[in-house]
């Protein structure tokens, strides 16, 4: 195989992979203004995930976020996941209103009330507490 032809599967491979985490995230959504008000008037559970593509650590909370999504069903069905890229996002009021200091933030929202949040945590324990309060918030 000629080098060139290599290093463009390789990366065309590797550009995939990256687009891998967020096709697993099917039950969350990508942010848009309004979206979260909508969802907490309806009285949802939001799990909000401030990442950045570039971010390895978002990347690791990423991984254990689908883990977790795959081996418990009920995580999707009961609370509304939605993702907030940091690039686009890190001025908006969605961030200053939830005092969010940097990407690899994830926060636990239901009505007005914040009911947790991890912040560049990779640990699956943390990360599954936090999945846990939010969907015992959505029971």
């Amino acid at each position: 195989m000629k080098r060139r032809e290599f290093l463009t599967r390789t990366l065309t491979l590797a550009a995939g992979a990256a687009l891998l985490p967020a096709a697993l995230l099917a039950a969350g959504a990508d942010y848009r203004e309004g979206l979260v008000e909508e969802a907490l008037a309806r009285g949802e559970v939001v799990f909000l995930d401030f990442f950045a593509p570039w971010c390895g650590t978002c990347r690791a909370q990423e991984r254990v976020i689908n883990a977790l999504l795959e081996e418990n069903p009920e995580y999707a069905e009961k609370i509304t996941f939605i993702r907030v890229d940091w690039d686009t996002y890190k001025n908006a009021s969605i961030a200053v209103m939830n005092n969010i200091p940097r990407r690899s933030t994830l926060i636990v929202l239901k009505g007005d009330e914040e009911l947790g949040r991890v912040v560049a945590g990779t640990s699956r324990a943390v990360i599954k507490a936090l999945m846990d309060t939010a969907l015992a918030a959505a029971g």
